[in-house]
């Protein structure tokens, strides 16, 4: 069975940073493509980032320059750190695999960006 868990938001200052972790469990992690979701109240799901199995990236425009994302194989984990944040990026934000599977969104972990 598919788990990933989502951990690492908070309530941060704008301009400040926060790093998301996800970590995953009953999946071929390495061979699997991961991604960054988020969605705020009123708005659809959106995608932020992706990483590859071989490590290459695609960000959200709104995003690109602000965040990363990276993996660890052998952890099993997938993250994000956020930098300068805005806040229009208050959202829970998902991990999943990518594309996404519908059955494997958890319960997200909620950002808030706010002075």
């Amino acid at each position: 069975q598919v788990q990933l868990v989502e951990s690492g938001g908070g309530l941060v200052q704008p301009g400040g940073s926060l790093r998301l972790s996800c970590a995953a469990s009953g999946v071929i992690f390495s061979i699997n493509a991961m991604s960054w979701y988020r969605q705020s109240p009123g708005k659809e799901r959106e995608m932020v980032a992706v990483i590859h199995s071989g490590g290459g990236m695609s960000y959200a425009d709104s995003v690109k320059g602000r965040f990363t994302v990276s993996r660890d194989n052998a952890k099993n984990t997938v993250y994000l750190q956020m930098n300068s944040l805005k806040s229009e990026d208050t959202a829970v934000y998902y991990c999943n695999l990518f594309p996404p599977r519908v059955i494997y969104w958890g319960q997200g972990t909620q950002v808030t960006v706010s002075s």
